[in-house]
């Protein structure tokens, strides 16, 4: 429909789909999945909107669709009646309701700006943007490089800012007690925070050493001075830090299990074989310094190894092996997680166990040596829609599918291990589509090591879009089943939209 000759006057984007017939409202639902709808009282209610979302129609062109319903002329009265939508209602005379998937899904309450606006419409279901917390107000909100120089150049009080993932737990727990630390600091410290998971922010994760999320870097006169690390920080903690800045305390090194006074037996490359022989019944915990769950288990391992130290008829012993040392053993053994038990009877590798994770299961098992049950298949194993990609085949693969959205993991990893079940049911959503892919790469393989490397791997899992096997942009949205089959569906209406302008120009 033509859009009323005021809408050209404001510079309206003709990107916004004027509508006024029920059909023609059903048709738009059924064929776009992401469309976020102005309805207003009168043209002269939705001329602030239609600035407004004009900005917003450009932003978001080919990923959502913005549409308006004018209540006020006859035709359209009849339309906002059968939606149930009466703008005459609302303070402003506008309403906004977001269609999802040809149905309703929400009304938009969050904050009526482009950058809020664009956020939403680029993933409906995702958390508001941190500003939009009214207890966020005295954050400084870094949206760009630019913005990022100016702050630091002309900024003369302290600063600290916060690197952060939306996603990321840790930011999400520590954002109350530093918006407070704001709030009560203000007018001495600046404290700012800036969303840098997107690819385009590469260069200042380089720059300031951004290795994970949250990195929360403390500037003088725009100079980068020390980093502050506790995490778990009070308001109170901030700003008792920020009374003398000093640069995190190095931690004195961990003492190796193998150094500490314990009865478990410790071996290395050259003397695992030996051992191994010399005793019929060997339990080995294949372990790394800094495996969360080794720490837990080796308490209940040392136990046990006590136990069976001191028994007159002592079912076996127990040994471990520091895999990051041994590489050697952990490569022959394939060790590929931590920890890993194995079990040896006689000098042979015997089975491969599940964490037997205290005392009286480690006892129990040695006591009566079974065979564990057949450990559940690896996700490459298992007959799925998905690509399993390896460093050889990666680039070759990608360019005949026009579309692929890249999954890097790490088996161990538990947030891979969340949402891999919900990228699985993605791609078997598109296994119809010859151009989609959905294609994962283990970066836990020694093979696969330098490719994830390359591809800007930096903490698991990372998802990474590619066209025709060029890099486009990291995956940022929801990590469910919706947001990776949204992802896909908005880059495959684009090209139909693209063929139907085509065909049109023809």
């Amino acid at each position: 429909a033509f859009l009323p000759a005021f809408v050209y006057s404001l510079k309206v984007s003709p990107l916004i789909e004027k509508i006024s017939d029920h059909k023609d409202f059903k048709k738009l639902l059924r064929t776009r999945n992401n469309v976020l709808v102005l309805y207003s009282k009168s043209a002269t209610a939705a001329e602030s909107s239609l600035r407004l979302l004009s900005s917003v129609a450009q932003e978001v062109k080919g990923r959502g669709t913005i549409s308006w319903v004018d209540c006020g002329d006859t035709e359209s009265r009849k339309l906002c009646k059968k939606m149930k939508v009466d703008p005459n209602s609302k303070e402003k005379g506008v309403d906004l309701l977001h269609y999802k998937d040809g149905a309703f899904h929400t009304s938009y309450n969050r904050a009526a700006t482009l950058k809020s606006m664009v956020a939403f419409l680029k993933d409906p279901e995702g958390a508001p943007l941190w500003e939009e917390d009214p207890e966020a107000k005295d954050i400084v909100h870094v949206d760009s490089e630019k913005e990022l120089r100016r702050l630091l150049k002309k900024e003369d009080k302290p600063l600290l800012m916060m690197f952060y993932a939306p996603w990321c737990g840790v930011c999400k727990r520590m954002m109350p007690s530093y918006q407070q630390a704001a709030t009560e600091l203000k007018g001495k410290y600046v404290l700012a925070g800036m969303n840098v998971y997107s690819a385009e922010f590469e260069r200042i994760k380089e720059e300031f050493n951004v290795r994970g999320y949250p990195t929360i870097c403390y500037f003088e006169k725009g100079k980068f001075l020390f980093n502050f690390e506790n995490f778990g920080a009070t308001a109170a903690d901030i700003a008792e830090w920020l009374k003398n800045p000093q640069a995190p305390q190095p931690q004195a090194p961990e003492t190796p299990w193998a150094d500490e006074e314990n009865v478990v037996y410790h071996l290395t490359d050259e003397d695992f074989d030996k051992f191994i022989k010399d005793h019929s019944s060997v339990l080995v915990m294949f372990h790394a310094p800094w495996c969360g769950h080794c720490k837990k288990m080796k308490p209940e391992y040392e136990k046990a190894a006590e136990f069976l130290h001191v028994a007159s008829d002592s079912p076996g012993v127990l040994a471990a092996v520091d895999a990051t040392v041994n590489k050697a053993l952990a490569e022959r053994y394939h060790i590929s997680g931590f920890p890993t038990l194995k079990y040896f009877k006689d000098g042979e590798e015997k089975y491969t166990l599940p964490h037997l994770r205290t005392k009286k299961k480690i006892i129990d098992w040695l006591q009566n040596p079974e065979a564990p049950p057949p450990p559940e298949p690896a996700w490459e194993e298992k007959q799925t829609s998905v690509t399993h990609l390896a460093g050889e085949d990666f680039r070759e693969s990608l360019k005949k599918k026009k579309h692929t959205l890249v999954m890097f993991y790490a088996p161990w990893c538990p947030h891979c291990k969340n949402a891999i079940p919900h990228f699985t049911t993605a791609a078997e959503v598109f296994k119809e589509d010859r151009k989609i892919a959905y294609a994962a790469v283990d970066c836990a393989k020694g093979q696969n090591h330098d490719l994830c490397k390359q591809e800007g791997v930096d903490g698991y899992p990372t998802f990474n879009y590619y066209n025709y096997g060029k890099f486009v942009e990291k995956y940022t949205g929801d990590r469910g089943e919706s947001g990776f089959t949204t992802f896909m569906r908005t880059l495959r209406e684009r090209d139909h939209e693209r063929v139907g302008k085509k065909k049109d120009e023809l």
